[in-house]
């Protein structure tokens, strides 16, 4: 009986052992040597009628990685009220916050802009934040910029850094807001032949845009007929006119394939490569 009772108590040690040995080789550990040690927060907007799942794909490749260990969630309400999931401990190694709009397909961009900037001001005061990168997916590219449009000038918000646009429809979606013959006038500048009402009023950010502060990255998708099968590539790269000028840096991506698709740049592992050495790699 004793013998039964001490071979279970091995059986279960061994049990315990080698769930512990399994969860400790699969943790993510932080890439020092290839990856900045930052404290800066990212914060990734998705696009119309999407969510933070959007969002994963890229987030988790950059945890995989070996970028960050902490992951959280900013869900923003109709009313404005940001709920935060998850929790960002001191000095934690470049923190990355999804954020989730319910009101996921509202069109009105100073309402989204509205929106981002409640979840910078909760983070602001929950974790003290003075610096920040933003990344956006198709829509979420317009709140970031209609955030800086209106918001950009305030010193007291934390000062963005880095920024990624993602299939960014700045100057309009074809057969909705982009002008017809909208073609790109000027390649050096990205200076449009004609604009859309939106980018009309984000013409403010060639005034505004900080000097000399932000690193700006532009990634567009080739998937056919240079489009991404909903935005077409001349509309994405107008946003060069806008920020170029006053931009720290400013580069261009694109990408072809399958996976170089609208809905799909998200999930593209190249896509995820080329974000986390723009935003991350030392």
């Amino acid at each position: 009986m004793k013998k039964k009772y001490y071979i279970l108590i091995t059986m279960f040690l061994v049990i315990i052992v080698g769930f512990v040995y399994s969860i400790s080789k699969n943790e993510t550990h932080l890439n020092s040597e290839k990856y900045t040690q930052s404290t800066i927060p990212t914060l990734f907007f998705h696009g119309y009628g999407s969510s933070a799942r959007a969002e994963k794909h890229m987030t988790e490749a950059a945890r995989k990685a070996g970028v960050t260990k902490t992951i959280i969630q900013a869900t923003v309400n109709r009313n404005g009220q940001v709920d935060l999931i998850g929790k960002i401990p001191k000095n934690t190694i470049n923190p990355i916050i999804k954020v989730q709009y319910e009101d996921n397909r509202n069109p009105d961009y100073q309402q989204d802009a509205e929106y981002a900037k409640k979840v910078v001001t909760k983070l602001q005061q929950m974790y003290g934040f003075q610096k920040m990168n933003m990344v956006g997916h198709s829509m979420g590219n317009m709140s970031i910029l209609f955030y800086l449009l209106e918001y950009g000038k305030d010193e007291t918000l934390p000062q963005i850094q880095k920024q990624v646009h993602i299939a960014n429809h700045v100057n309009g979606i074809e057969g909705m807001d982009m002008p017809d013959g909208m073609t790109i006038m000027n390649l050096e500048t990205g200076q449009p032949n004609k604009m859309s009402q939106s980018y009309t009023k984000l013409l403010g950010l060639r005034e505004i845009f900080p000097q000399n502060q932000v690193d700006v990255l532009n990634i567009y998708g080739d998937y056919k007929n240079q489009s991404d099968g909903s935005v077409l590539n001349s509309s994405s790269k107008t946003l060069k006119y806008l920020l170029f000028e006053n931009a720290k840096s400013y580069q261009e991506k694109q990408f072809t394939g399958k996976l170089a698709k609208h809905s799909l740049l998200h999930e593209n592992p190249e896509v995820d490569k080329a974000l986390i050495n723009f935003l991350w790699a030392k």
